[in-house]
This record gives structure tokens, C-alpha cells and sequence, in this order.
């Protein structure tokens, strides 16, 4: 890091990693999002890749995800794969394709998504304070290489401190709404 818009930038990232997990967390409805970042270990290939690299994920009923795998023989990695992540979902194999029909979601279920998306967020925080610590590091960094002067390191500490404040909102907000999206029936 170099300045604080690297800085800016670090939490930035922080931030949008975070939500983007978010994606992840169902609410009821059907969403490619759910699965696409699903690692399938792929027998024939020897490796892990992305659901998304492996099919065509399309959502025609408002309850229901479509997997198309490009390759028909990978039709048996991405159901095991599936049905091994925590999100609860059981494909049918139609041979060349899955179905992957979405449950309703019980009350209990919905609070262990809620600890689920605080517990994403408490990590998006956990790299935010990482970048804030690496930018309070590079302001002492600064200031002993006579870069900065005592009040310009006062300065830039409380730049940095105030970037801190505003990701961590971000996401204390990003939390709220997610989990307003997963309690409403």
C-alpha cells in the first residue's frame, strides 16, 4: 500500500467480497447466485472449478434452478457437489441436467442463515481492521522516513480511521438488509 486511496481501495474490496458472499445465503426464491460459486471437484478433469465454469445456470420458475453442464459427464460431480454444500438442496438427475427445486424455508432455518450472514460480515469486518492496521503501519512508516510529519501522521491516521468507519457502516448495512430479506416470509 502506498496511499490511502490503496487503502480505500483494500476496503473497498472488503466490502464487495462481503456482499457477494451474501449471494450465497438463500432467501426462498431462486437465484443462479446460490450455486454458481459452488466448488465441484471434477473427477475427469482432476481439479475443482467454479459451478459457473461447468454449466449454465438458469432459474425459469420463481422456486427452481436449471444446472445445464456443458459436459454431460459432469452431470454426477455437480450433483454430488451439491448435495454436499450446506445449502440444504437436493438435485434431480435428469441425466443431462439438474433440477434443483428450492424449499420453503422453516423459521429455524432462517435464523441459522441470519448467524451465517453475521458471520461473513464479522470477517469482511475482520479485513477491513486487517487494511486499517497495514494503513496505521504504513503512516508510523511514513513518519520515521521523515515522509510525514507529526500532525500529517495525526492526519492520516484519522483519514484511515474515518475509512474504517465508513466500510464497517457499509456492511453493518449490507447485514441489515440481508437479513431483513431472509426473515420476511
Amino acid at each position: 500500500m502506498e496511499n490511502i486511496n490503496d487503502i480505500e481501495a483494500a476496503m473497498k474490496k472488503a466490502v464487495e467480497h462481503t456482499n457477494s458472499e451474501f449471494t450465497s445465503i438463500r432467501t426462498g426464491k431462486a437465484s443462479p447466485a446460490l450455486v454458481e460459486n459452488l466448488d465441484v471437484h471434477v473427477a475427469s478433469y482432476g481439479s475443482n472449478m467454479k459451478l459457473k465454469g461447468l454449466a449454465v445456470i438458469t432459474s425459469p420458475e420463481p422456486r427452481m434452478l436449471v444446472v445445464q453442464p456443458f459436459d454431460p459427464s459432469t452431470t454426477g460431480d455437480i450433483d454430488k457437489a451439491i448435495r454436499e454444500s450446506k445449502l440444504g438442496l437436493n438435485p434431480v438427475n435428469d441425466g443431462n441436467r439438474l433440477r434443483l427445486p428450492i424449499p420453503e424455508l422453516s423459521e429455524e432455518r432462517r435464523v441459522e442463515l441470519v448467524k451465517s450472514v453475521k458471520s461473513m460480515a464479522e470477517e469482511g469486518r475482520v479485513r477491513i481492521r486487517g487494511v486499517r492496521k497495514e494503513g496505521m503501519d504504513l503512516g508510523k512508516k511514513q513518519k520515521a522516513n521523515n515522509e510525514l510529519t507529526e500532525d500529517g501522521l495525526h492526519d492520516f491516521e484519522g483519514e484511515v480511521q474515518d475509512l474504517t468507519n465508513k466500510y464497517v457502516k457499509e456492511i453493518d448495512d449490507l447485514v441489515d438488509a440481508k437479513e431483513k430479506e431472509v426473515m420476511t416470509v
